[in-house]
């Protein structure tokens, strides 16, 4: 898709006329590699060459160098014949890993080579596992330091025989400290923009990068300054912008870069989300172009990240804390026999990163981890079970792409306070169940639960208190009755309960600059669906933003005049009651919250909605952050026999200022099922 037959403008310096959207941007083919690279969730997965079509990655060497560990006055490094990694002693940076001959670290943008977000820089280094007593088969260091309200230590390990290097950081809060809020973390990695070029992060962001001489000579788009018109190089005319390459963390365990003319990858691998905040359901920045001058190529590991709803991580004066995130592993490997195509050399390295990260989870709980809060597998439980879904109106007893979790219990039951998708301090175990609702959760830390499952169709979760996971236990929770929340009966519904956007219009290659701009073009009188006439894959685009109306010259902070969605449905005869609009919403602009959402029928204003949290799915080019629902309930007499219509409106502001809704239901209750609502002051 071209944005050629938009004829929008961008700046005053930039045609939209030349701006494109790169939708094909993975080869199809007819067969699936051994290890499919990971998907969108509710994307298409494209299909890719199998293994013999895809040239080998370098097989694990026969025999193996004993590992080393050196010193000077302000560094360690660690070798094992295949990696040699250096490590700052005052923070914990590693600020050089060589593989293959290669420096692998970037030292051109921004905060360089490979880092700890906010790492104290007072640490105090140590070794923690001399390769000289176990006959060089790991060598392990640790820098520890306090700042931030919050004692720090940051290791890493080389094993021998690894290609590659573990790197973990434990967070601790004593009963002497006051309370503090952890800011943003993250592990990152710049890396050597003369090595790296291709970007992996799922089998739709899988694809030739830009150069930073290319992002340095960009034009940048309105206010965002992570977002540049690209004027140079083989993606000249798209605009670049970081947030294009976001992943859900639970569907990517490994995302990286590669070398098209070295044929090297360097990946990060999670062995499990365990450490990971926001559950299963959580998007964070991946990989990109780093956004300061010199745009080094970027990988970055959120463990408690701030975007599409975020999440958080505070600990109360005296509170005595502790957290082990990681250890995460940063993978080399390269191919021997290079293929003459680009992308069959890079799906062949991110495949197999993908079947490393597969040996990781095996492995997860590593036996070598030891001296903090990390039980190992011995130490550890497993919970499993059946989920049933008993309700009425479904169209299916199935539960597709079920996803099932142990998380600390939730603090609230609103989107006021901290559940399971906002929660970084403690840790979550998620798993995949089956269509008949099966699941085994693996590998839990001793502790007290609550389980939690959503699925495809299902609008809201199962959610079941009190699971206590003991050392070494197993627990058959049997058969789980889950009952969704009805008020009454269905009248109609649009989308599929499944906690993103991605079945709406264009939902399906969402990560690209500037959705918001096309809006009018698509729509140029708003939306007007017709329940049984019209398809929500056409006819209902995924984010309902301002409209646009000078389109001369637009841009992300361009300001647009309001929009009213409006749904139309036929009734046989007049209700009676109370009618109950349900909405399943992952997406609201920044000041959408405080304007309100303005919910009519018939012609008539029924509330409007304010409160709604931030969630910047939109601005940031994504499909879906942080879920919650809002229930209308108004008196069913407002409707009547025959034909009405609902109308939803967002009103006047910014192009990004929108909502994107996950799915819509209006039902019919005898009784009034909450409370009607009030138009709050905002």
């Amino acid at each position: 898709m071209n944005f050629t037959r938009f004829g929008l403008r961008v700046s005053p310096l930039i045609s939209l006329a030349a701006v494109s959207i790169a939708v094909g941007m993975v080869a199809q083919t007819s067969s699936v590699s051994p290890a499919p690279l990971p998907a969108v969730p509710g994307v298409p997965t494209p299909l890719f060459p199998k293994a013999s079509a895809l040239p080998a990655v370098a097989a694990a060497p026969a025999t193996s160098a004993p590992v080393t560990l050196t010193e000077n006055a302000e560094s360690y490094i660690l070798s094992n014949g295949i990696v040699t990694a250096t490590i700052r002693k005052a923070e914990g940076d590693m600020t050089s890993l060589q593989y293959r001959g290669f420096e692998l670290m970037g030292h051109d943008s921004g905060h360089q080579a490979g880092y700890w977000e906010n790492a104290p820089n007072n640490g105090e280094a140590k070794v923690t596992i001399d390769p000289l007593k176990n006959h060089g088969q790991r060598a392990e260091i640790s820098i520890t330091g306090s700042g931030g309200g919050f004692i720090q230590e940051t290791r890493y390990a080389v094993g021998r025989g690894e290609s590659g290097v573990y790197t973990y950081a434990i967070y601790s809060h004593t009963a002497d400290m006051d309370g503090a809020g952890m800011g943003e973390k993250r592990y990152g990695t710049k890396l050597n923009a003369k090595v790296f070029d291709w970007l992996s992060v799922d089998a739709n962001r899988n694809l030739l990068m830009s150069t930073s001489a290319d992002w340095d000579a960009g034009t940048q788009m309105g206010g965002m300054k992570e977002a540049r018109y690209l004027n140079t190089g083989v993606n000249k005319g798209q605009v670049e912008h970081k947030y294009d390459y976001c992943g859900y963390q639970f569907f990517t365990p490994a995302f990286g870069w590669s070398s098209t003319q070295d044929h090297i990858g360097f990946w990060f691998i999670n062995p499990t989300v365990e450490f990971l905040g926001g559950g299963a359901t959580k998007d964070e920045l991946d990989c990109h172009l780093d956004d300061n001058t010199g745009g080094d190529p970027l990988i970055l590991d959120y463990w408690r990240g701030t975007h599409f709803g975020g999440c958080e991580c505070d600990v109360a004066a005296g509170e005595v804390w502790s957290k082990v995130v990681g250890p995460i592993f940063l993978y080399c490997n390269y191919l021997p026999k290079p293929a003459a195509a680009q992308r069959d050399n890079a799906n062949a390295l991110f495949s197999d990163a993908l079947a490393q990260a597969a040996r990781e989870y095996k492995q997860w709980p590593y036996d070598w981890v030891n001296g903090v809060d990390y039980p190992h597998a011995a130490q550890r439980g497993t919970v499993s079970g059946q989920l049933v879904l008993n309700d009425p109106q479904a169209r299916t007893t199935k539960l597709p792409n079920l996803l099932v979790g142990l998380a600390y219990p939730d603090e609230t039951t609103d989107d006021s306070g901290v559940d399971w998708q906002k929660d970084a301090k403690h840790y979550e175990f998620w798993v995949r169940g089956d269509a008949d609702g099966h699941f085994v959760i693996p590998k839990i830390r001793p502790g007290t639960y609550e389980l939690h499952a959503i699925a495809d169709g299902v609008l809201g979760e199962f959610s079941k208190q009190n699971i206590v996971v003991k050392e070494g236990g197993k627990i058959e929770l049997g058969k789980l009755d889950w009952r969704p929340v009805r008020y009454g009966k269905q009248l109609w519904d649009i989308g599929v309960p499944n906690r993103f956007a991605s079945e709406f219009l264009d939902g399906d290659h969402f990560w690209h600059w500037g959705w918001y701009l096309q809006y009018a073009k698509f729509f140029p009188n708003d939306v007007n669906y017709t329940i049984g006439k019209s398809d929500y894959h056409k006819d209902w685009f995924f984010e309902q933003v301002p409209h646009v109306e000078n389109l001369q010259y637009a841009n992300s902070d361009t300001q647009g005049r309001a929009t009213t969605w409006t749904i139309n449905f036929h009734l046989d005869e007049a209700p009676k009651g109370w009618a109950v609009l349900r909405l399943a919403i992952c997406g609201v602009g920044s000041s959408l919250g405080r304007s309100g959402l303005a919910i009519g029928v018939n012609h008539e204003a029924i509330t409007t909605v304010y409160g709604l949290r931030y969630i910047n799915a939109i601005s940031r080019d994504g499909i879906g952050g942080y879920w919650t629902e809002r229930d209308i309930t108004f008196d069913a007499t407002k409707l009547k026999a025959g034909d009405n219509q609902l109308t939803l409106t967002v009103p006047a502001g910014g192009a990004t200022e929108g909502i994107m809704y996950d799915y819509l239901r209006l039902e019919l209750a005898a009784h009034a099922p909450v409370s009607p609502p009030v138009a709050a002051t905002p």
